[in-house]
Formats: structure tokens, C-alpha cells, sequence
């Protein structure tokens, strides 16, 4: 095999890895970095789309599908509008931003792209190797995005929630959809007793993605995500005539594992493997971007790549969220339910995006009944039976 050195080196690219590129490429301090992208599939098909909230405009806006600067909340009690302020709520389909990265990196002399699989990756204190079936590069730090086995185990001290969905985007014959608004959570029909919800993004009058979400410990049989997504365009969308485009599914895990634990000074893990996944919502485009450039910044300051990225403040909200999801399904519709009706949106927002204060975390979380989240704490903080 032939060896090949590169200073840095990029381990598969879905946002993580695309976004860690487009910051290094605008901050000159790497364009005399030698830096190679090793992906086993081309990105060229659209596998996902994603969706994100934040104020005015902003660098996505030039390939976004869609935006609304307006949406509802419905649960059996209540619905409720939502006026995002200055906010707007963004749809990007992948295969757009994929092929905006790609040009980016095509036309940055500095990078590679290495459409190979990767076998293995062998990291120390010292320069690293990346292991294909053709090649063994070499790189002074390894951003790897593969999720470590020992995520799969079975030990029981992690939390390990599955967001499973699927979703259509279907076409009507007559104009069924309000574009200026989008469904953000629609728990007015269930999975059982589970946390599950429907969400809505109008794309045009005939056109939308409906797209069904169970937070639970186990996913669905195609055939129930199906079923529910029927029931609902029928009996709440109320809508009989529709043509299926297109089909997303996917699952992304909600846990408190320490993934952050798996860097060091020659590998940092990226991606849902590094904790880049927000934990107890999934959200994860903006989150991206926001720890690529905190990386970024950490390497042009002399600090390991991994320092401080995360808001422990925050990992430990998410942690007590977690811990009743887990113990407690059923519970997670009230208490999205008591989020939306006690507060604004764009405090939602805020909370979510771990940007507010103390006294703004206060506010939010006081709108809850406080009796399962002092459980979940009273669990998280006793120790663990052996």
C-alpha cells in the first residue's frame, strides 16, 4: 500500500465533515495546510433534508428549498400560532448543500477528495494513519465522523433514545398548503402512548413534506410510519388525492454517551460522533456549523480542536430531558406541550440553541411541571444500582 502524509485529514462527510471543511477554507490559516476528504460515497443524491431556525438572513439562504416566518403547534389541548419574529424557519435539501460544498472544495487546491472506504484508523500521540483498501494515508490530526462500536453495546449506564421518521413529500391536484407557515409539532395523533408527532413543510400549495417522528427506545415497522402518515393527511390535513415524490427515513440517536470522551491531540470525532447531534431535540445542521467553527478557531488559537465546544449547562438540561424519555415516555408530550403553551417562540429558540442566560434558562424551565424533571434528577444524581 502506498503511504500518503497530509496534515489534516477529514473521515466521511455528511454536515459535520462539509462543514469543517467550508470553515477551514475560509480561514487563511489553512491554505498551506495539506488536507484530504475520505468519503465512500460520491454526495450527490439527496438522502436527507434538513431544517434549522435562525435570525434574518444568512450564508444558506442562496440554496434553501423553502423558509416561513410563520408556523402552528397542535396537541389534543391546545394549537397554537407562532410568530417567529425575526426568526425564520429553514428547509435545506442536502443534495443542494452537497453539491455547494463540493464546488467549494473543488476549488480549493489544498484539498483532496478521496472517494474510498475506510477499513481503519490507527491514532496516536504521533501522526495517524487512515487505513483503505488501496491506500494508508497519514495525517497529523484525524477528524473522523464513524461512530465508535462500544455506542452499540449494551451497557445500561448510557441513554440511548431513537428519533426514527419517516416522511413523504406529496403533491395535490388542487392548492392544499399555506406557504408563508409549516407545522412544527403536531401531537394530535400518536404512536400509542408515545412521545410521536407529525411536522409539515409546505414547499408550494400542492406541495409538502409530511413527516412523521417517534422519540421512543425502539423505531417502527415501515408499515406503522405509513399508516400514520396516511391517517394524518386524511383526517387532518383532510386531504384524499395525493401522488408520493418522495420517501425519507432515518434514525438519530438522542443520548447522554460521552462521545466527546473518544478525542484526543491527534483524533477528534465529529458528527453525531463527537456529540455535534443536539441531544435531546436532534437537531444537528446548525450545530455543524457552529462547532466547525469553534474548531476551526480552537486550532488557529494553539488549542486542541475538541476544547470547550460544548455548554455543560446545557448537556445537563438535556440530560434530565433524556432521563425521562427514557423512564417516562409518555411524558414527553406534556412537556413539549407546557413548553409551547408557557412560552414564546423565539425564547424556545434561544433555549434550544443553548444561547440564553440563566435567568432566560429560568424562565423556560419553570413553565414545566417540576415534579418529573426532580425525579430525573434525584435518578441522574443517586448512584447506580450494580
Amino acid at each position: 500500500m502506498k503511504k500518503i502524509y497530509f496534515d489534516y485529514a477529514i473521515v466521511g462527510v455528511g454536515a459535520a465533515g462539509l462543514h469543517l471543511c467550508l470553515a477551514m477554507i475560509d480561514d487563511n490559516f489553512f491554505s498551506t495546510k495539506k488536507i484530504i476528504i475520505i468519503e465512500k460515497d460520491a454526495k450527490t443524491e439527496n438522502d436527507r433534508t434538513w431544517c434549522f431556525w435562525e435570525k434574518g438572513e444568512g450564508k444558506w439562504d442562496h440554496i434553501l428549498q423553502q423558509s416561513w416566518s410563520g408556523g402552528h403547534f397542535h396537541c389534543s389541548k391546545f394549537s397554537k400560532k407562532l410568530d417567529l419574529e425575526d426568526y425564520n424557519y429553514k428547509m435545506i435539501r442536502s443534495s443542494q448543500f452537497y453539491d455547494h460544498a463540493k464546488k467549494k472544495i473543488n476549488s480549493s487546491p489544498n484539498f483532496f477528495w478521496k472517494e474510498e472506504e475506510v477499513l481503519s484508523v490507527e491514532n496516536s500521540k504521533g501522526t495517524s494513519k487512515i487505513i483503505t483498501k488501496s491506500n494508508v494515508y497519514q495525517a497529523n490530526h484525524i477528524f473522523d465522523s464513524r461512530i465508535d462500536d462500544d455506542f452499540f453495546g449494551e451497557k445500561d449506564e448510557f441513554i440511548r433514545i431513537l428519533q426514527s421518521f419517516k416522511g413523504w413529500i406529496i403533491k395535490t391536484d388542487q392548492p392544499a398548503f399555506d406557504t408563508s407557515k409549516f407545522i412544527m409539532m403536531d401531537f394530535r395523533l400518536r404512536w400509542k402512548d408515545k412521545t410521536s408527532f407529525t411536522y409539515v413543510l409546505p414547499i408550494s400549495e400542492k406541495e409538502a413534506m409530511v413527516e412523521f417522528t417517534l422519540f421512543n427506545k425502539h423505531t417502527l415497522e415501515a408499515k406503522d410510519f405509513d399508516e400514520k402518515l396516511k391517517q394524518y393527511i386524511s383526517e387532518i390535513l383532510k386531504i384524499d388525492n395525493y401522488e408520493i415524490l418522495e420517501i425519507e427515513k432515518g434514525v438519530i440517536p438522542m443520548t447522554d454517551f460521552p462521545f466527546h470522551s473518544k478525542s484526543n491531540s491527534a483524533l477528534t470525532k465529529i458528527g453525531t460522533s463527537g456529540g455535534w447531534v443536539k441531544p435531546s431535540s436532534g437537531y444537528a445542521f446548525k450545530n455543524c456549523e457552529k462547532y466547525a467553527q469553534k474548531v476551526v478557531e480552537n486550532i488557529t488559537s494553539n488549542r486542541l480542536p475538541s476544547h470547550q465546544l460544548f455548554n455543560k449547562r446545557y448537556r445537563w438540561y438535556d440530560s434530565i430531558l433524556l432521563d425521562i424519555l427514557w423512564n417516562k415516555n409518555e411524558m414527553g408530550t406534556s412537556i413539549f406541550e407546557e413548553m409551547f403553551k408557557n412560552n414564546d417562540i423565539t425564547e424556545i429558540f434561544k433555549f434550544l440553541d443553548d444561547e440564553g442566560n440563566l435567568l432566560s434558562d429560568l424562565r423556560v424551565i419553570k413553565s414545566f411541571n417540576p415534579i418529573p424533571f426532580l425525579k430525573a434528577l434525584l435518578r441522574r444524581c443517586l448512584p447506580k444500582k450494580m
